[in-house]
């Protein structure tokens, strides 16, 4: 056996810290953890759309899109196909946007957009609790970064005057840990204010804000202001994969510049077919909309002995300080049929542990009376 005992040091460390991690399967019980917002994926809504419209014949009889199961490569060498460019057109015309580039996942388009655009002399300012797919992007980076206080507007304005050089600010409309939402607008006056461009992962909103699910930018009739914009696939959308929104001048710059988008296999034609089946079904899933809107309201207005994060979004945040007493909770969830799962120290900040509560669609009345009786328990 090889040895690679090398590990074991900071192996133990999280064992030590009782964070340590492993794959689990649900078995069966009520899905409070997946972020299939829209039961997407739970109600197979992109296979009647994909039989129709990627899968079907042309006029000579010919398979039309989607049974690729390879690109042969990165888009820049054998990857592209007119159905990816295609997609793309109706992507960017659902969204607004002047154009729209397919990266191969949410991380991919972060790490991509932030490791390439800011540079030396730059300045980026991003929340402090951004996603780790954005710290990466800005790590990679050779601008000075700094975090901001998260939604806290008058610290940026504080980061925003230290700036130099080209000043990227960057934030999430509804971040994935707090479930809580940017106030765009003022972030927005603050960048014009300070000549500062701003970058919008909109990955847990994509779907669920808005009439049609189109986000937290277009939702408020602020997109044309804004730099870049990130939707992403794996969630409400229930495919993979994920797009860089903004002018044909940013897009052509990440097909040069970007590592992630220049240096991996594109995604075949069938994760492309599923993509473009997603945006022919999710604008339209106003009912599934309405009722993870009452839902919310009905477990923010629940009594119990746990901190509740306020949150009008499907993510919901019940505090529970210290690792093993959010792990205690969550496996006693799970005991009562219910698949909630603990976030632990460090994913958040040491004394932020939490049960990390994702409702959906498919959640009946009864499951969510369920859940709040097994946490007042």
């Amino acid at each position: 056996m090889y040895n690679d005992s090398f590990l074991n040091k900071k192996l133990d460390e999280r064992r030590a810290a009782d964070a340590f991690r492993v794959l689990r399967l649900p078995y069966g019980k009520v899905d409070f953890c997946s972020n299939d917002y829209l039961g997407v994926i739970k109600n197979n809504l992109l296979q009647q759309e994909l039989t129709r419209s990627a899968f079907s014949n042309d006029d000579h009889g010919r398979i039309k899109h989607g049974l690729a199961t390879g690109s042969g490569g990165s888009r820049l060498l054998a990857g592209n196909t007119s159905f990816t460019e295609e997609t793309e057109t109706v992507i960017a015309a659902f969204h607004q946007s002047d154009t729209a580039l397919i990266f191969n996942s949410g991380y991919d388009a972060n790490t991509g957009v932030l490791s390439c655009v800011p540079q030396r002399g730059d300045t980026v300012i991003y929340d402090a609790l951004s996603h780790a797919s954005i710290r990466d992007g800005v790590r990679l980076s050779f601008a000075t970064a700094f975090p901001f206080n998260h939604n806290d507007m008058e610290d940026l304005e504080k980061k925003l005057q230290k700036a130099t050089g080209n000043i990227f600010v960057v934030t999430e409309s509804v971040f994935s840990m707090d479930g809580d939402i940017c106030p765009l607008a003022e972030m927005l006056n603050l960048c014009r204010q300070y000549n500062a461009h701003l970058i919008l992962d909109e990955a847990h909103a994509t779907g669920v804000i808005g009439v049609k699910g189109e986000g937290l930018a277009q939702h408020l009739g602020l997109h044309e202001h804004v730099f870049c914009r990130v939707h992403t696939f794996g969630k409400a959308c229930g495919c993979h994969g994920a797009v860089a929104l903004g002018s044909q001048n940013l897009k052509d710059y990440l097909v040069n510049f970007s590592r992630s988008f220049i240096y991996t296999t594109a995604l075949p034609e069938h994760a492309v077919a599923g993509i473009r089946a997603a945006y022919s079904v999710f604008p339209h899933l106003v009912t599934e909309r309405k009722h993870l809107a009452s839902i919310t309201g009905f477990f923010q207005a629940a009594v119990m002995p746990w901190q509740k994060l306020p949150s009008a979004t499907p993510i919901q945040v019940v505090v529970v300080p210290g690792n093993s007493d959010a792990k205690n909770l969550a496996g006693k969830l799970q005991q009562n049929g219910l698949d909630v799962k603990a976030i632990l120290y460090p994913t958040v900040p040491k004394g932020g542990e939490r049960l990390r509560i994702v409702l959906h669609a498919f959640n009946t009345m009864q499951e969510m009376e369920l859940l709040v009786n097994a946490l007042n328990g």
